[in-house]
């Protein structure tokens, strides 16, 4: 993902929700001085493999079977602890560190890379967290405009971010284990993330030309008035 071809569409994202493009740039420089630039050799080997990225769903214990049939792992947040409990080995975390940030710190010290995202109010947790984590295994990113060591390799949450970074290194196959798009019990502002969530992967597959089986029956309702044309 170019960040000339994400613009627009982070664009739309802040002016959905409000959000201010200086935040996001502030906490992005701020990550910019405690990370140190990610060595993409140190990531698991995408180009070719089916990658399962595993959302934070409750549905995610019962969707296990999907994961274990891919190469590669990457997941969402709290998907990482669930994974591992299960005995599903991560090769990738996805995280702004604002609900286990632990096992991101963790997954560094054993020498798997986390994806550590920068956005505007999470800045007391990368000043926290980041610092802590073992930096050559620490991969930063932003969904603003790239600056030293952060970069930006596309989408807006957890999951779709993993989605984003997989594409972007190769990956053949996508599967998304332990999503849901209406979950009843999360909060006004989750379902509009995600909402944007779904229109984003929805974009994704068109930029691949690949069908997600997460978006089977959902695609007529999608809101893609957003979205480049492609």
């Amino acid at each position: 993902m170019r960040y000339t071809d994400w613009n627009p569409v982070y664009e739309a994202i802040l002016r959905d929700f409000g959000y201010d493009r200086a935040g996001d740039e502030r906490v992005r420089d701020r990550l910019a001085v405690l990370a140190r630039r990610f060595d993409h050799d140190r990531l698991p080997p995408f180009a070719g493999a089916t990658v399962a990225v595993c959302g934070a769903a409750p549905s995610l214990a019962d969707d296990l079977a999907l994961a274990r049939r891919a190469d590669l792992v990457v997941a969402a947040s709290t998907a990482a602890d669930v994974c591992r409990a299960e005995g599903v080995a991560v090769d990738l975390m996805v995280t702004d560190l604002d609900k286990n940030p632990e096992t991101a710190v963790e997954l560094t010290h054993e020498s798997t890379p986390v994806a550590v995202h920068a956005h505007g109010d999470n800045r007391p947790l990368v000043e926290e967290y980041v610092p802590q984590t073992t930096s050559e295994w620490t991969l930063p990113t932003t969904q603003a405009e790239p600056v030293g060591p952060v970069e930006n390799l596309g989408g807006f949450t957890d999951g779709d971010r993993g989605a984003f970074l997989a594409d972007h290194f190769g990956a053949d196959e996508l599967l998304f284990p332990g999503w849901a798009f209406d979950d009843p019990e999360v909060s006004p502002e989750k379902r509009r993330k995600l909402a944007w969530a779904e229109r984003l992967l929805y974009w994704l597959e068109r930029r691949r030309g690949e069908r997600f089986a997460v978006l089977d029956g959902r695609r007529e309702d999608i809101d893609t008035s957003a979205l480049p044309v492609e």
